[in-house]
C-alpha cells in the first residue's frame, strides 16, 4: 500500500514536533465533524464545559471522550485516514485511540488557549500523537501555535486549566522518577522560542507529538466561530502510568474503574485499535 506522506513530512514532524498536512481530510469528514459538535452540544456528555467564566458572553466550550456516543465522531474515529498517517509518523505497528475531543471558541469570544502540552493531562506514556483539524477555514493568528522542537526538550510540565485565569495545578515535583516542571511563561518570553504557525484550509490539518508545547499566541479575538475536532492516539509501546493528583478526573477514574493498572498496555475496551500495519512500514 502506498504511503499517505512524505518523507520530508515524517522528518519534520519527528524534529519539529508538529508538521502541517495538506488537504489530507476530504470535507465529508469535516461536514460530518460540524453534525457531530451540533448535536453533542444538544445532548452534552457529563464532561461537556464552557472554559468562559463570564456569563451570557461568546464562550469557549469543549466536551471529550464522546466518541462512542455521537457517530459522526465514532466514524471518523475509525474510518478517517488519520490513524494510519499517525502510524506513518511514528513507525507504528499499531495504532490505539487515547481521546477525542472538540473545542468551540464563539465569534468574539475573549478566552484562549493556554500554552501546555497534552502528556500531562494523559495517565500515560510512550510515543503518542494528536490531530488538529479545523472545521473552518483558520489563519495562523485564529488558531493555536506549537513551540518548535519542544518535543525534545525531555521535560514534563504541569497541567494548565484552560479555564479563564490558566491556573497551574499541582506543584513542581518528582513522581515515580519523573520530574513536574511549572510550564514556561511563553507569552513574555516570547523572544526565545521559534513558533511553528499555518493558515489552514478545510482539509487542512497539523498533528503533533504529545509533548509539543502549543497554545494561543494572538491576542486577536476570533470575528467568526472557529471549531475544531482533535483526536489523539498511541504507538504500541505505550503503558498506562497513574502519575500525580492533577490528573484526577473521570477519565482516570474510568479507566480505573475497566480495571487498568500501571504498566498495563494502551489497549482493550476503552481504547481500542484503529489501524495495525502489514508490514506495511
Amino acid at each position: 500500500m502506498n504511503k499517505i506522506l512524505s518523507e520530508n513530512e515524517i522528518k519534520q514532524f519527528r524534529e519539529e514536533g508538529a508538521v502541517f498536512l495538506k488537504n489530507k481530510f476530504d470535507i465529508t469528514w469535516i461536514n460530518k465533524l460540524r453534525t457531530g459538535i451540533k448535536r453533542d452540544i444538544k445532548n452534552p456528555s457529563p464532561r461537556f464545559k464552557s472554559h468562559t467564566i463570564q456569563k451570557n458572553v461568546p464562550a469557549y466550550l469543549e466536551d471529550y471522550w464522546t466518541w462512542h456516543l455521537v457517530p459522526e465522531f465514532k466514524e471518523f474515529v475509525y474510518n478517517s485516514p488519520y490513524a494510519r498517517i499517525a502510524s506513518e509518523l511514528m513507525s507504528a505497528k499499531k495504532i490505539n485511540l487515547v481521546m477525542d475531543n472538540w473545542f468551540l471558541r464563539e465569534a468574539g469570544s475573549k478566552s484562549s488557549t493556554p500554552f501546555h502540552h497534552d502528556i500531562s493531562y494523559f495517565d500515560m506514556d510512550g510515543t503518542m500523537c494528536v490531530l488538529w483539524l479545523p472545521l473552518q477555514p483558520t489563519k495562523k493568528n485564529e488558531g493555536v501555535v506549537w513551540v518548535k522542537g519542544s518535543h525534545l526538550w525531555n521535560k514534563l510540565f504541569l497541567r494548565v486549566l484552560f479555564k479563564d485565569g490558566h491556573k497551574v495545578e499541582g506543584n513542581e515535583c518528582v513522581i515515580n522518577g519523573k520530574k513536574y516542571e511549572l510550564p514556561p511563561d511563553i507569552l513574555r518570553n516570547k523572544e526565545k522560542y521559534e513558533f511553528l504557525q499555518w493558515d489552514c484550509e478545510l482539509g487542512d490539518a497539523v498533528i503533533f507529538d504529545m509533548r509539543t508545547l502549543h497554545g494561543t499566541l494572538s491576542e486577536t479575538i476570533p470575528k467568526k466561530t472557529l471549531s475544531r475536532y482533535t483526536l489523539r492516539v498511541a504507538k504500541e509501546d505505550s503503558k498506562i502510568s497513574y502519575d500525580g493528583d492533577w490528573t484526577s478526573f473521570n477519565y482516570r477514574k474510568a479507566m480505573q474503574e475497566a480495571g487498568y493498572k500501571n504498566g498495563d498496555p494502551v489497549d482493550g475496551e476503552m481504547f481500542p485499535t484503529l489501524y495495525e500495519t502489514k508490514n506495511e512500514i
